[in-house]
């Protein structure tokens, strides 16, 4: 069975890759995850969990390449094909939810399999439906300091969570990892047995 490798730093995504594998590695991947003119998000999550998943997998010695796979994972929100990604600052934190407030808007987050030279992507995409959002919840909120380092500003597994009415799709994709699709990924390449 080849060594699983997981290209990415999200406690996150370890701890539910945890729910299907309980022998991983994990890597951080350094790429620039600069968003391009115009790139829509789910085109954006494609691109940059494989560039995770191929950066990580171009460290391996090329002797061991083989018997290795590398799972590079991505995670986006989006209103309206805008991108939402890390607050910087609690304006920028204001805004985007003031624009997620008693609305509906998407998640997606890419998965990509590199595994014997061979490469396997897909996307999900989940509707997250908020309730509205009061001023004062945005302050408290934000002085938690879970915010900080969420796309969209929000953990959906955390104190965020109080805020959303209904999603429709998949809540492991939300924290940022798809369980059913990466298990399936994970299956067609041979990691996981009996699955």
């Amino acid at each position: 069975m080849s060594k699983l490798i997981l290209a990415s730093a999200s406690p996150r995504r370890a701890h539910l890759l945890g729910h299907l594998v309980s022998d991983f590695e994990v890597i951080a991947a350094d790429v620039d995850e600069t968003v391009k003119a115009m790139e829509l998000p789910d085109a954006l999550v494609s691109r940059l969990a494989a560039l995770k998943a191929k950066a990580v997998y171009d460290l391996q010695e090329t002797s061991s390449r083989r018997s290795i796979a590398v799972l590079g994972s991505d995670t986006v929100v989006a209103a309206d094909d805008r991108i939402l990604c890390k607050p910087t600052n609690f304006k920028d934190f204001h805004e985007m939810m003031s624009i997620l407030s008693n609305s509906v808007h998407q998640v997606y987050t890419g998965v990509c399999l590199i595994h014997e030279k061979l490469q396997q992507s897909i996307v999900v995409k989940t509707e997250v439906y908020f309730s509205p959002i009061s001023e004062m919840e945005i302050e408290d909120y934000w002085q938690t300091g879970e915010p900080q380092d969420k796309a969209g500003g929000y953990a959906i597994q955390g104190v965020g969570g109080k805020f959303v009415e209904r999603i429709h799709g998949s809540y492991s994709a939300v924290v940022g990892l798809p369980l059913v699709e990466t298990k399936n990924l994970l299956s067609e390449a041979g990691i996981l047995n009996g699955s």
